[in-house]
């Protein structure tokens, strides 16, 4: 049995689970799905062609799965779909994407603090954490466990690599590599996170590959073409050290600092 409220708003149609609390004044319309064990808190708005994974809570006055802003949408179904036991917090807006079925796709277990924006096209992954008023615009991919503080804009189709950590009031126009730690605006790098990779358990021998991949990336003073040669004759080929070369390699907007 669901628990919702008699003032809530849950047009027919929509599709909800098993132990789903939906709190007054929430709204649900037609075409949303949402998985057993949800929490609706009130005057939460929840619209579209949107799916919202097993446990997660949507926080009051956040509003997921609306129209997008991009003026290029004409009315095509899009699709929003939240994964299982995230927090989306007060005020968050989660746009609906653009162009034919395409998704907006928010991973497991990821927290989005109050008054953050995901803009349409975004990927976030899973275990992401989105500091309060955190911006993503149109296209913007968040890989694993990446961490963006409070008050920083993500320029449109720009990628935030796994395990990086992001400070607040940065701003980021161009791609920030994975396990890396940097801020401000213009943005410059720390270096790896070194304490973000150890509280995520990797070993020593993969910390110190990617420290001397980012070096070589950074420090060397070498075109990228010219580093990633490098690192991949000189560094032992970790799973983490071949992300690292890839995500450098396919960089469309370039990386930071570089």
């Amino acid at each position: 049995m669901s628990n919702i409220h008699p003032q809530a708003i849950v047009e027919p149609g929509a599709k909800i689970g098993k132990n789903v609390t939906i709190e007054p004044f929430a709204v649900v319309k037609q075409t949303v799905t949402l998985e057993d064990h949800v929490v609706i808190k009130s005057h939460a708005y929840i619209d579209g062609n949107t799916t919202i994974g097993e446990g997660t809570i949507i926080w009051p006055s956040a509003s997921i799965g609306t129209k997008t802003q991009d003026l290029k949408f004409r009315g095509e179904k899009t699709l929003v779909v939240i994964g299982k036991r995230c927090e989306i917090r007060e005020f968050v807006t989660i746009n609906s994407s653009c162009q034919e079925n395409s998704t907006v796709r928010i991973g497991d277990e990821c927290l989005i603090m109050a008054y953050c924006h995901v803009a349409h096209n975004c990927e976030i992954g899973n275990r992401v954490v989105m500091s309060n008023s955190a911006m993503l615009a149109g296209h913007v991919v968040v890989e694993d466990c990446a961490i963006i503080g409070g008050m920083t804009p993500v320029h449109q189709f720009s990628r935030i690599g796994c395990y990086a950590m992001v400070g607040g009031f940065s701003r980021v126009p161009r791609d920030v590599p994975p396990y890396t730690v940097g801020g401000g605006f213009p943005y410059k790098f720390g270096g790896i996170n070194i304490i973000g990779l150890k509280r995520h358990k990797f070993p020593l021998e993969v910390r110190v590959a990617l420290s001397k991949a980012f070096k070589i990336t950074y420090r060397s003073g070498l075109h990228l073409e010219e580093a990633i040669h490098q690192i991949q004759s000189q560094i032992e080929p970790h799973n983490e050290v071949k992300h690292w070369i890839e995500f450098c390699k396919n960089s469309k907007r370039g990386l930071l600092g570089l």
